[in-house]
């Protein structure tokens, strides 16, 4: 089951909106399968373990990261798959929560004769999917925050300058968790001073995230690098009620998708993103800022996960702060993490904390 839910972990960011799956095969004390959900969703894991074991699959045994599925849609159900294969056994972690499965899956396989094992590793396999049970429960995806600044919490000199606080090391693994996320997301004033790419460029991801921005009047560089690459990376931009219609015609001509959401105040309503994300079947989103925009998730009590990287730098006070305002009065109000990792990279710490 760790070796499945490794194997798993490869299609983390690449399988939105199906869940990213494990499957090993065994038979006789044997490895005899290995598949994982393939970019884009399909072909499934079980699918795919179940082709590389063939006639060895009879009499074996299947560990699978989430139930198996049981309805039919772009492919046959994978339940259906196994009890053809002659699996006499299944092991897996989680009932799956979409509506369409839910149980279902072990229900066809206990009712084909074969023995069906669950609750194995649970923790950790939604741990690994947890964007994708959010997602179907209360429909919006997993939200990683990510901040990297110096030790005294700033991102920048008083003048702007930033690049760059971290070292090469930190940067990389920044790059490896992009690709592990559907999307990566900032702000509309991140877009603006920043000319952002948004993309994995240090290797070539199995599917580039989707770039997501946050600006409330759609007011963003038609020629910046967005733009230019919108009909060959995906762009989405979040705006709010009322976007002049010009910019709205001319972001669809380049290829973005726009999605109008409510405002909360003068600004997005930070949940209506989220929403309207959700709705596209994103799963989870790795937003980098900037501070207006991450104070916004996090005073929302949107954050599910923060990752931070501190460089043993100080830029005092007149620096740029991390955070924008989160409004609060006392200790008490302030949105707590439990820490769950922390590393040395490079010379920067990586700190990795999740929702209490």
């Amino acid at each position: 089951m760790r070796l499945a839910l490794s194997l798993g972990r490869r299609g983390l960011g690449n399988t939105w909106p199906n869940p990213a799956v494990g499957c090993v095969i065994v038979r006789e004390g044997r490895i005899v399968g290995r598949g994982w959900t393939a970019p884009g969703g399909r072909p499934h894991a079980e699918t795919q373990a179940l082709a590389q074991a063939g006639d060895l699959a009879r009499g074996a045994t299947a560990y699978v990261t989430l139930e198996p599925c049981s309805h039919h849609g772009q492919t046959p159900p994978c339940s259906q798959a196994l009890i053809d294969a002659g699996v006499v056994r299944v092991v897996s972690p989680l009932t799956d929560n979409d509506p369409r499965v839910s149980g279902q899956g072990f229900d066809m396989l206990r009712a084909a004769g074969i023995e069906v094992k669950t609750g194995l590793l649970a923790d950790e396999a939604m741990r690994d999917n947890a964007g994708f049970f959010q997602r179907n429960a209360i429909g919006r995806p997993w939200l990683t925050l990510k901040l990297a600044n110096s030790f005294d919490g700033r991102i920048a000199t008083a003048s702007g300058e930033s690049q760059w606080i971290t070292g090469a090391q930190a940067r990389q693994v920044v790059q490896a968790q992009r690709a592990m996320h559907d999307a990566v997301m900032v702000g509309g004033g991140t877009a603006r001073a920043d000319d952002p790419s948004l993309n994995v460029r240090s290797f070539t991801p199995a599917r580039q995230p989707v770039r997501v921005v946050i600006s409330r009047h759609l007011d963003l560089p038609l020629m910046g690098n967005l733009a230019r690459t919108a009909k060959d990376v995906p762009v989405w931009i979040c705006h709010g009620p009322g976007t002049d219609p010009n910019l709205l015609e001319a972001w669809t001509g380049l290829g973005a998708i726009l999605l109008e959401c409510r405002l909360q105040g003068r600004q997005i309503d930070p949940a209506s993103a989220l929403e309207n994300l959700g709705a596209q079947g994103l799963t989870r989103v790795f937003c980098e800022g900037g501070g207006m925009l991450a104070a916004s998730f996090l005073a929302a009590d949107l954050v599910d996960e923060l990752v931070g990287f501190t460089a043993g730098v100080a830029l005092g006070a007149e620096g740029r702060p991390s955070l924008g305002a989160l409004g609060l009065d006392r200790l008490s109000q302030a949105p707590r993490f439990d820490l769950i990792e922390t590393r040395r990279v490079g010379s920067d710490v990586l700190h990795r904390w999740q929702r209490a």
